[in-house]
């Protein structure tokens, strides 16, 4: 499983209401990424946001983050996004009441794209 922490400077023109009906907006598109687990639309108060995927696969995540959805990024929020991958070793799920470990399945180098 692979994490991917995707950043983003938020322009003056974009606020906290205006992000939120955005991703409340936008989240629904992201029911049939191919790979994707999870996505955490995130927000913080010093003006950046963006999200916290959850992917099958290195290859899935690379993948995304190039064409349509890198251009849209580039056209709202006026640069590329800072984007930092791991390799997840172990989940603890409270909500099921389970915890998952992880086989090696990333080579290190594979993660540095």
């Amino acid at each position: 499983m692979i994490t991917a922490v995707v950043r983003y400077a938020l322009p003056p023109k974009i606020d906290y209401a205006a992000c939120r009906e955005h991703f409340h907006k936008i989240a629904p598109n992201f029911r049939e990424v191919t790979g994707l687990i999870s996505k955490h639309f995130i927000w913080s108060e010093s003006g950046w946001a963006g999200g916290v995927y959850q992917w099958e696969r290195i290859e899935d995540a690379t993948a995304f983050y190039t064409g349509p959805w890198l251009e849209g990024i580039i056209q709202r929020y006026g640069m590329k996004p800072q984007i930092d991958f791991y390799e997840v070793f172990a989940v603890t799920d409270n909500t099921r009441g389970k915890v998952e470990l992880f086989e090696e399945a990333v080579a290190p180098n594979d993660l540095s794209r």
